[in-house]
């Protein structure tokens, strides 16, 4: 298997990765809690929200191409996360206004959401790359790559401390605004029995229009976190949203923590796997777990749905 030092390394690189997953994975999960519907189209949300971040940082790099450094750099992360977020957040909802409300006023069978949110996702794709170049573009280099963290022989960089600490701030957030709070209560609600709780006198429309922004928020700063160390492309949406939507599956779709679960162990599997087997064979590695676990739980490894307890 190799040394401590390399599994711990291991381990750490797919915690990494899998958080990523886990924030885009919340997206799905929020969405189909709500309207019993996959969101198709996330994946060129979390897309545009990269971009959306990227730019406004561009904006704020010296045009010397000086890459600042501490609470200057710190605060350039923050900006991309924002940017990135409010650009997500913009294009989920124009996506609901769209393409699912028209629909959802007419009472249109399943399968006109699935059209609706393919053809959403067919326009922005090709819409960004037109306006953004059909060349991947990088995030400038916020923070030097020097290990300043390590963990039983697993080294642990700026760049990549701060990513896994923003995502997991991100997780907690949301795990604590859908448990904790007035708002999370009328998700939940919905996401039991929306017409019993439009009866009670929750807005539905306004609780589907919140889950919609709210998984765009966190699509679009995963987008965007994704984006430093990857950089960003009109196509980079789509292998992170297929694995993102894997993670929920995996965890349980329609369960918060059944997705943030998924996204760590799918990150896991994936750097394992890449390191027994070989690095090209790593989705197949992730997806062949996927329908192992679906075969022994079809509903997920936490499948209940979102106005369930657990």
């Amino acid at each position: 298997m190799g040394s401590a030092e390399q599994i711990s390394q291991l381990a750490v690189d797919g915690l990494m990765v899998g958080a990523l997953y886990a924030v885009i994975a919340l997206g799905y999960t929020l969405v189909y809690g709500v309207l019993q519907l996959i969101n198709f189209a996330h994946s060129e949300v979390f897309m545009l929200g990269a971009f959306g971040g990227l730019f406004a940082c561009r904006a704020l790099v010296p045009g010397d191409g000086a890459t600042p450094a501490g609470l200057a750099a710190a605060g350039l992360v923050l900006v991309g996360l924002v940017a990135g977020a409010a650009a997500g957040g913009a294009a989920a909802y124009t996506l609901e206004r769209c393409a699912y409300r028209p629909l959802r006023r007419r009472g249109a069978p399943r399968l006109a959401y699935l059209i609706s949110a393919i053809g959403a996702s067919l326009f922005a794709f090709n819409l960004a790359g037109k306006e953004f170049g059909r060349q991947s573009v990088p995030v400038p280099d916020l923070f030097a790559n020097r290990t300043v963290v390590t963990v039983l022989g697993a080294e642990i960089s700026t760049q990549s401390l701060v990513i896994a600490a923003t995502a997991l701030l991100m997780l907690l957030a949301v795990d604590h605004l859908v448990a904790g709070t007035r708002l999370g209560l009328s998700i939940r609600a919905v996401a039991q029995d929306a017409e019993c709780a439009g009866l009670m006198g929750v807005d539905v429309q306004r609780v589907i229009v919140v889950t919609f922004v709210l998984g765009g928020l966190l699509a679009g700063a995963g987008g965007f976190l994704y984006a430093m160390t990857f950089n960003a492309s009109y196509t980079m949406g789509f292998v992170p949203g297929i694995k993102a939507f894997t993670a929920a599956v995996l965890g349980g779709i329609g369960n918060v923590r059944g997705a943030v679960l998924g996204g760590l162990l799918l990150g896991l599997v994936e750097s394992f796997g890449g390191y027994l087997f070989d690095a090209s064979y790593k989705n197949v590695i992730a997806f062949t777990v996927l329908v192992g676990v679906l075969l022994v739980r079809p509903s997920g490894l936490l499948g209940t749905r979102l106005g369930r307890p657990a």
